[in-house]
C-alpha cells in the first residue's frame, strides 16, 4: 500500500474513533561527477509516474467517501468542449467506461479547492444548489476565476514553482506582488515568461521580474579578493543554473544531467532526446546568459543579503571556466545557440531578450505550459511527470523503436497547446477551459470493476491530498478562526495570503509535516506520512480551532440555534464537508450533542476535520 494510502487509512480511523536517430560513434565523454551529486541530478529521471499510484490511492479514498447523491447514467457522455471529444472519445473507441458526473456538492467543493485553495462555503454552496441555470457550473467556474482568492492561491503557487525565498530578500514580497498583478489582470504568459528571463535591474528590491534571476544566484567567495563584487557571485555557474531553470519551468525539459557531461552512455534507458545531447549543446544554450552580470551590493564593507545589480556588462559565456558545482568545463563553442533548434541570436539583438524570444515562440513553450496546469487540475500530466518531457517521443507517428509514445493524450496535447496560443496564452482561459470540461467534473466513483488500465483515460477524477496551505486554509475557514500572520505591517488570516511559509512554532511544524515547499529545493508530490493524521488529531491547529470559544463557527452555532442541534449538525457538515451529513451520520451527531451539547459539538468539528474527505480533493 502507498504512503498516501496508509494516511487515508489513518485518517479513516481516526474519524471513526471520535463519531464512530544515433550519433556518429565516438567514445562518450567521460566526466568526473561525485556519486552524490550524480544521484541528486539524476533522481529525477527515475521518478516514479503519478499516474502508477493515482488509481489505486483514489480506489481506497472513494471507498470511504458516503455514498451520496448519484448523477443519472449516460449512454455517451455530452461534449462541452474540445476536451472531452479527445478524452470521451478515445475512451469509446477502447471501450473503456467512466465514472458518472461529480454531484453538484463534490464538483462545488472541487473547483473552489482548485481553483482558490479554499473550501466553499455554506452560503456558496447553498447558493449554486439553488440555482435553476443549467449553465450554473460555468458561471461558478467564470466566478472563481476573477476573485481575489484565485489570485493569492496561484500567486503562492508560482512563488512554489521559482523558489521565492529569502535569496531574493526583499525583493520576495515584490516578485509576489508582481505575480498577483500579472494573474490579477491576467497578463499574457509568454509576456511574463520573457519579462523573467530578460530583466535587468539596478537593483532587484526594484525591478520585481529580476527576482527570479537573484535567486538563483550562485555564492562565489565570502570576501572578493581585491573589491571587485564579481568574487561574491559566481558567474558562469549562476548562468547554468539559470538556462536549467528557464528550461525545466517554461519547456518541461530537466537539462540538468547535460549541464554535466554529454548525455549518450548515460540517459538511453530514460530520455532518448536527451540522449543525443551533448555537454557542448547545453554551453551554448547558457551561452545566451554569457554576457549578464549579477553584482551584490555591498555597503560599509558588508554585502546586502539578497540585493543585486543585474545587468548585461560580461564579456560571454567562458567554457573553460571553473565551477564550483559542477565538473569542470572541457571548452568548445560559446557562441549561443538555441538547444531546442540551434537557432542563434540576430544581429545586435540582446542575448537574453533572444532567448526569450526563442523560448517563448517555441510550440513547446505552450505545450509545457498547458501540460502542467492539466497535471495540477487533472491528477498527472498529459506527459508525466510534467517536467521530463522526451521530444523524441511526442509524435504517434514516429515513436524510435522499443520506446513507447511518451503522451497519453498527444493529439489534445496539441489542441490545448494551440488554444492556449489562440487566446494570447492566458491562464485564466486556459483553467477554464480544463475546468468547463465533463473530463474534470467525473465523479471520483467509479461503479462497476476498476482496473489500472482505465487510469491514462482519465476515467474518473482523481483524488488528491490537499497542499499545506490549501489545508491550514480550509481548517481556519471550517472552524470560522483564521489564523493570525503578519504580511509586511498587515495582520492576515490566511496561509495564501503570504508570500511564503510563516506563522507561530505549532503552525509552521503543522505545515511543514503537510509537505509545505521550503523553497530551496523544486517542489514535489506531497507524500503521506503516519504523523500527519496523528497530527489532525492533536495540534493545536486543529484542537484549538474546534473550541467553542474565541467566536468560534461552534460557538456561534450553538449560541444561534439554542433549540436546534440538528441545525448546528446540519451547518458542521456543510462549514467542513461541503455537503450534509447522512441520515445515519446525523443520527449519530445529534446523539453525541444530545448527551453534552457544547463538548458533543466540538467533538463532531474535530471529527469531520479528521475525515478523508476533508483531507483530500475528489
Amino acid at each position: 500500500m502507498s504512503r498516501a494510502g496508509r494516511v487515508a487509512l489513518g485518517l479513516m480511523a481516526a474519524a471513526t474513533m471520535l463519531l464512530q536517430g544515433a550519433d556518429p560513434p565516438e567514445k562518450p565523454r567521460e566526466e568526473s561527477l561525485p556519486p552524490d551529486r550524480f544521484a541528486d541530478v539524476h533522481a529525477p529521471l527515475f521518478r516514479k509516474p503519478q499516474s502508477q499510484s493515482a488509481g489505486s490511492l483514489t480506489e481506497q479514498v472513494a471507498a470511504s467517501l458516503p455514498a451520496g447523491g448519484r448523477t443519472a447514467p449516460q449512454p455517451r457522455m455530452p461534449r462541452n468542449n474540445f476536451i472531452d471529444e479527445y478524452i470521451f472519445g478515445k475512451m469509446e473507441r477502447d471501450g473503456v467506461p467512466h465514472a458518472p458526473l461529480a454531484t453538484d456538492y463534490e464538483f462545488v467543493r472541487r473547483v473552489t479547492l482548485d481553483l482558490t485553495g479554499r473550501i466553499p462555503t455554506p452560503a456558496d454552496l447553498r447558493a449554486f444548489l439553488s440555482d435553476p441555470d443549467p449553465a450554473k457550473r460555468d458561471k461558478l467556474i467564470a466566478r472563481l476565476l476573477h476573485s481575489e482568492a484565485y489570485v493569492d492561491k496561484w500567486a503562492y503557487y508560482f512563488m512554489d514553482l521559482f523558489r521565492a525565498n529569502g535569496k531574493m530578500g526583499r525583493g520576495m514580497n515584490l516578485f509576489h506582488y508582481w505575480m498577483q498583478e500579472n494573474l490579477r489582470v491576467d497578463r499574457p504568459y509568454d509576456e511574463v515568461a520573457r519579462a523573467i528571463i530578460s530583466a535587468s535591474a539596478k537593483s532587484n528590491h526594484v525591478v520585481a521580474a529580476a527576482n527570479v534571476i537573484a535567486r538563483e544566484h550562485v555564492q562565489g567567495k565570502a570576501q572578493p579578493d581585491d573589491g571587485d563584487d564579481l568574487g561574491m557571485v559566481h558567474q558562469l555557474d549562476t548562468d547554468d543554473e539559470l538556462s536549467v531553470l528557464y528550461a525545466k519551468t517554461f519547456l518541461g525539459l530537466n537539462i540538468s544531467c547535460i549541464s554535466c557531461h554529454d548525455g549518450r552512455g548515460h540517459l538511453e534507458k530514460v530520455n532518448v532526446w536527451l540522449s543525443h545531447k551533448k555537454r557542448a549543446d547545453f554551453f551554448r544554450n547558457a551561452a545566451f546568459l554569457g554576457k549578464s552580470r549579477y553584482l551584490m551590493y555591498w555597503e560599509d564593507g558588508k554585502p546586502q543579503s539578497g540585493e543585486f545589480l543585474i545587468d548585461d556588462q560580461n564579456p560571454g559565456y567562458n567554457t573553460k571556466g571553473a565551477s564550483m558545482i559542477r565538473v569542470p568545463r572541457f571548452g568548445g563553442p560559446s557562441d549561443p545557440a538555441f538547444l531546442l533548434t540551434g537557432e542563434t541570436p540576430r544581429p545586435g539583438a540582446e542575448n537574453r531578450e533572444e532567448l526569450a524570444r526563442m523560448l517563448t515562440a517555441d510550440p513547446q513553450f505552450a505545450r509545457a505550459t498547458v501540460n502542467m496546469f492539466w497535471a495540477r487540475l487533472m491528477g498527472f500530466g498529459i506527459v508525466e511527470p510534467f517536467d521530463e518531457f522526451d521530444l523524441a517521443r511526442q509524435d504517434p507517428k514516429n515513436v524510435p523503436a522499443g520506446w513507447q509514445l511518451q503522451p497519453s493524450h498527444p493529439e489534445l496535447l496539441n489542441a490545448l497547446a494551440q488554444d492556449f496560443r489562440d487566446h494570447h496564452y492566458s491562464l485564466r482561459h486556459l483553467l477554464e477551459v480544463i475546468c468547463r470540461s465533463h473530463a474534470y467534473q467525473l465523479s471520483a466513483r467509479f461503479d462497476g470493476e476498476w482496473k489500472d488500465a482505465y487510469t491514462k483515460y482519465y476515467a474518473r477524477k482523481f483524488v488528491r491530498m490537499l497542499t499545506a496551505e490549501e489545508l491550514h486554509d480550509s481548517i481556519a475557514l471550517a472552524t470560522d478562526r483564521p489564523g493570525s500572520f503578519k504580511f509586511g505591517d498587515e495582520k492576515v488570516g490566511m496561509a495564501m495570503h503570504l508570500s511564503g511559509p510563516a506563522g507561530s512554532s505549532d503552525v509552521k511544524y503543522f505545515m511543514q509535516t503537510f509537505g509545505q515547499s521550503n523553497r530551496n529545493n523544486p517542489p514535489r508530490p506531497l507524500a503521506g506520512s503516519p504523523l500527519q493524521p496523528l497530527l489532525l488529531m492533536q495540534s493545536p491547529v486543529v484542537t484549538d480551532r474546534v473550541l467553542a470559544a474565541k467566536d468560534s463557527r461552534v460557538e456561534r452555532l450553538l449560541e444561534t440555534y439554542k433549540d436546534d442541534n440538528a441545525r448546528v449538525v446540519d451547518e458542521l457538515f456543510l462549514a467542513t464537508l461541503s455537503r450534509p451529513p447522512s441520515p445515519a451520520e446525523r443520527q449519530v451527531a445529534l446523539e453525541a450533542l444530545a448527551r453534552d451539547r457544547v463538548k458533543g459539538a466540538q467533538d463532531l468539528q474535530w471529527a469531520l476535520v479528521n475525515q478523508v474527505e476533508f483531507f483530500f480533493n475528489y
